[in-house]
C-alpha cells in the first residue's frame, strides 16, 4: 500500500468524522450542542453572581428607608432572582439551536412557563412580608384569622400562576372551572363535615374565641392549651402533654372557657368556726379577713371586683364565714402562693380572736327521768 492510498484512506475518514460533526444529534451539530451545554453551565454557575449583583443593588437603595418591609421584600427575591438567570441561559441555549417549527414553539412554551413560575414564585414569597405592612389590622382580626387569609392569599396565588400555565398550553381552565363546579356539588354532599369545621375555623378566629397558647376547658371535651388552630381541627396539648385533636364544629357549638382571658383570678372560700364563738369574736374575725384583704396590694378593691367577707350560714357543725374576693394575678402559680399565704393569715386571725375551726362533729344529749331509772334488783331468796 503506497502513500496516495493512505492518504485517500485518511481523507475519506475525516470526511465521515466531519459529517458525523456537522450532523451530530437530531440534525444538530455537536459544536452547536457544545456551546448551547456551555450556555447552559454558564447561566447555572453565574446565577449566583447575578442574584448577589442585584440584591446588593437593591439591598443599598433598601438602607435609605428606615422601614424594615423593603429589606424582608428584597430578601424574600433571593429564590427567584437565582432562578432567573438561568431561564435566561435555557432560552439563549433555545435561540442558538435554532429551532423552529413545532418543536420550537415546544420549547417557547416551556420557557414562557418558567418565566411564570418565577414571577408567581415572587409574588408568593412577596405576601409573607407585605404581612409586616398590615401588621396594624391584627387589631381589627386575630393572629390566627390574619394567618389563615394569607395562607388563603397564597394558595389562590398559586392557583393563579397554575391557571395561566395551562391557558399558555392552549388548556382552557374555565371549562375545568365548571366541571370542578358539578363535582364539588357531588363532593360538598360528601363533605359537609369538611365545610362545616372550615366554616367554624373561621367563626373562631373572627370572634377571638382562642389563640395559640391560650389555656382553655371544652366543656366535656378537654381542658389544656391551644397549638394550633387549623382549617378542620384545632390542636389541644392536655396538661399531662397529650395532643388532641378537636374538630372546629366541636370548639363553635361547646362551651368554651378561656382562662387566659381571664382579668382576675377568684377565691370562694367558706370558712367553718365552731358553734362555741361569740358574736364579739366572729365579728372579730369577719373583720381582721376584710381589713387584710382590702390592704394587701396583692388583691383587686371594689368596685373593680366584688369582695365579700360575711357571716354566711349556720351549718350543721359550723357557723360558715364566705370569702369571696379577686387578685390582680392571673398566673395560676403566683395565685397559689397568694392563696397560701391569706391561709396562714386566716389561720393567725382565728386563733388571735380566741376561737377555732370547726370539724364535724355529733353531740349525744342523755335525759334524765323516772321511765330511764333503771329498776333495783331484789334477791328473792333473801327475803324468804
Amino acid at each position: 500500500m503506497d502513500l496516495a492510498a493512505i492518504g485517500a484512506y485518511f481523507t475519506e475518514f475525516w470526511q465521515k468524522v466531519e459529517w458525523v460533526w456537522d450532523y451530530g444529534l437530531f440534525g444538530i451539530s455537536l459544536s452547536t450542542i457544545g456551546i448551547t451545554l456551555l450556555i447552559l453551565i454558564a447561566s447555572y454557575l453565574l446565577r449566583d453572581l447575578f442574584a448577589r449583583f442585584i440584591i446588593k443593588r437593591l439591598k443599598g437603595m433598601a438602607k435609605r428607608t428606615k422601614n424594615k418591609v423593603d429589606d424582608a421584600v428584597i430578601d424574600a427575591l433571593d429564590g427567584p432572582l437565582h432562578f432567573l438567570p438561568l431561564i435566561f441561559g435555557i432560552f439563549a441555549s433555545f435561540k442558538y439551536l435554532g429551532l423552529s417549527g413545532e418543536t420550537g414553539a415546544l420549547f417557547d412554551n416551556i420557557v414562557q412557563s418558567l418565566i411564570i413560575i418565577d414571577i408567581f414564585w415572587a409574588l408568593n414569597v412577596i405576601l409573607v412580608p407585605i404581612a409586616l405592612i398590615l401588621n396594624p389590622l391584627q387589631k381589627l382580626f386575630s393572629r390566627e384569622l390574619f394567618d389563615w387569609i394569607f395562607k388563603a392569599l397564597r394558595v389562590v396565588v398559586l392557583a393563579m400562576g397554575a391557571a395561566t400555565i395551562l391557558e399558555l398550553w392552549g388548556i382552557k381552565v374555565a371549562p375545568i372551572l365548571a366541571s370542578f363546579g358539578l363535582i364539588g356539588v357531588a363532593v360538598a354532599l360528601g363533605a359537609q363535615d369538611l365545610f362545616k369545621n372550615l366554616i367554624a375555623s373561621l367563626t373562631i378566629m373572627s370572634e377571638k374565641r382562642l389563640a395559640n397558647g391560650d389555656w382553655v376547658q371544652i366543656e366535656g371535651v378537654v381542658e389544656g392549651t391551644v397549638e394550633n388552630i387549623g382549617f378542620r381541627s384545632t390542636k389541644i396539648r392536655r396538661f399531662d402533654k397529650a395532643p388532641v385533636f378537636v374538630p372546629n364544629s366541636a370548639l363553635a357549638d361547646r362551651a368554651l372557657i378561656n382562662y387566659s382571658q381571664m382579668t382576675n383570678r377568684r377565691i370562694y372560700w367558706k370558712i367553718g368556726l365552731v358553734y362555741s364563738s361569740t358574736t364579739a369574736q366572729l365579728a372579730e374575725v369577719r373583720q381582721n379577713i376584710e381589713s387584710y384583704l382590702l390592704n394587701n396590694d396583692e388583691f383587686v378593691n371594689p368596685p373593680a371586683c366584688s369582695l365579700f367577707v360575711r357571716i354566711d350560714s349556720f351549718n350543721q357543725s359550723s357557723i360558715d364565714l364566705m370569702i369571696y374576693c379577686f387578685t390582680h394575678t392571673t398566673n395560676w402559680g403566683k395565685w397559689l402562693e397568694i392563696k397560701e399565704n391569706f391561709a396562714y393569715e386566716i389561720k393567725d386571725i382565728v386563733a388571735a380572736a380566741g376561737t377555732d375551726f370547726a370539724f364535724p362533729s355529733q353531740t349525744i344529749y342523755l335525759e334524765a327521768n323516772e321511765s330511764a331509772t333503771p329498776a333495783l334488783f331484789i334477791d328473792a331468796k333473801k327475803t324468804d
